[in-house]
């Protein structure tokens, strides 16, 4: 198995030329731009995988844990954290075995970005493809719409001055500039960036959460309601369903096979934000945070705070052009613009994706509901589901498991106990993530179009102060906004 091992690698590496200036001479500038944009290692992946798994979700935890109670909402975390390393792993079983078998037939995928519809077109078919593509597109969209609300949301907390939907339009004319990044392998110095803001903004909400203490009364009831239970349980799912591009990780980097395990300590990372964070602001607000889904809206402004927002916005701004690179790809390859040389060209070709996402943003601005949507119905399959049925039926037989290119681990019980668990990811994201998250989400999300309805202007923005006689004694406005999702306890 080892000398298949190297072979893989040397085929897979020997091919792998995108980008690299070897034979070149190298001068400072040269030098300059692959420290900062050419990254195809072991730790950009890492990097690219962090920094994209928790990014304004990360704002949204601490409501999960007040619909779940802090029990389930740590236990969740963890087992999600662990099922989302698995078909990670599945993923990056599945590409080394569809890109050796190619490059066998002298593929060249030089100019090519190979993505997971295709990976399922060419180890199972064109209906396998069609549905992965389907699914895989869909949830980029709303994941790039989430970002957008999310960046319009986060700034009305410095400044008011402007309302969210006009925050939208500013933003989604900024995050349109994502067109000139070729792909994930330019991404290096913005995912390590990104995971850095991440990280200070989880600290200080865990440091300001515990300074601030618990407010009078407090009570952590959860959970009290199915709906809000499997809501917050949905949320979760899709804090670590960040994994619907890694294929197009693994393409950047110099040795795909190496990505194994990588998806595992970047979650293992991410649960060092996440739980600390989640669990001290639950601890400090309790129930207020049924009304609060923004992590922001119950923290005193400082300016530490305004630096955490604004930390936020550019991380929020860089992981749009993860979630929309792989739908340029996309885009790219439907027009016949994939293989051109030309990065301004591509870019005028990329615009047109940008405009149903802003769109989108603008129809349905509610952050929060919208992330439990977009977890139950499409996460669920897109990174779960899909991943692990594609695996059963990759190496039903006996002959395909033989000439694996990989083996399954010993530890997990080889072929066997790589099948109970993907039957068990299977039903379980089945049952529980689509099924009773499906239900809940959708219902808290109907909820928030019938109380506020389509293309609101503000969503759940303060209302406008009443107007006063001149001599009589005006109240001071509140310290704190409302939260950006409010679910009434009617749900």
């Amino acid at each position: 198995m080892a000398t298949a091992d190297k072979v893989v690698e040397t085929v897979i590496v020997g091919n792998y030329v995108e980008m690299e200036t070897e034979g070149k001479p190298k001068n400072m500038k040269t030098k300059l731009s692959q420290f900062f944009w050419h990254g195809g290692s072991v730790y950009d992946a890492w990097f690219s995988c962090a920094s994209n798994q928790v990014a304004q979700v990360l704002l949204t935890l601490p409501y999960s844990f007040s619909q779940l109670g802090m029990l389930s909402g740590i236990l969740f975390q963890l087992f999600y954290g662990l099922m989302g390393s698995w078909t990670a792993y599945l993923i990056s079983i599945l590409y080394v075995e569809y890109r050796t078998r190619k490059e066998r037939e002298k593929v060249d995928f030089r100019n090519h970005v190979i993505q997971w519809f295709e990976v399922l077109d060419g180890l199972l078919g064109k209906h396998w493809r069609n549905v992965g593509l389907a699914f895989n597109c869909t949830f980029l969209l709303f994941g790039s719409v989430i970002q957008l609300i999310a960046c319009a949301s986060n700034i009305y907390y410095i400044n008011d001055n402007l309302d969210k939907r006009t925050w939208t339009y500013i933003f989604g004319a900024c995050c349109a500039t994502t067109v000139f990044i070729p792909s994930f392998h330019n991404y290096r110095i913005w995912s390590f960036l990104g995971l850095v803001m991440t990280t200070y903004t989880a600290w200080y909400l865990t440091i300001a959460a515990l300074l601030h203490g618990q407010i009078e009364g407090v009570k952590h009831s959860g959970p009290t309601k199915l709906v809000l239970y499997f809501t917050g349980a949905t949320n979760i799912l899709y804090t670590f369903g960040g994994h619907a591009v890694t294929v197009e990780i693994m393409h950047a980097m110099w040795k795909p096979q190496k990505f194994k395990a990588i998806y595992l300590f970047a979650t293992l990372y991410v649960l060092t934000l996440t739980l600390p964070s989640a669990a001290a602001v639950y601890w400090a607000f309790g129930d207020m945070l049924l009304n609060h889904s923004n992590a922001f809206s119950l923290i005193p402004r400082s300016p530490f705070r305004d630096m955490a927002v604004i930390l936020m916005l550019i991380h929020q701004f860089i992981t749009f052009g993860f979630a929309c690179t792989p739908l340029y790809f996309v885009w790219e390859k439907a027009i016949g613009m994939h293989e051109c040389k030309s990065l301004c060209k591509r870019a005028a070709a990329r615009l047109p994706v940008v405009i149903p996402i802003w769109f989108l943003a603008i129809i349905f601005p509610f952050f929060g509901p919208i992330n439990s949507t977009v977890g139950s119905l499409l996460v669920s399959f897109t990174v779960y589901i899909i991943p692990a049925l594609a695996h059963i039926f990759t190496f039903k037989s006996a002959a395909a498991r033989e000439n694996a290119m990989e083996q399954p681990p010993r530890f997990v019980g080889r072929w066997v106990g790589t099948y109970t668990i993907n039957v068990f990811v299977v039903v379980w994201v089945l049952v529980v993530g689509f099924g009773f998250g499906g239900w809940a989400s959708m219902t808290n999300f109907i909820h928030q179009i019938d109380t506020f309805g389509l293309f609101t202007k503000c969503y759940q923005c303060p209302p406008p102060p009443v107007s006063h006689p001149i001599n009589a004694t005006v109240a001071p406005p509140p310290v704190h906004h409302p939260s950006m999702n409010h679910t009434h306890h009617s749900l």
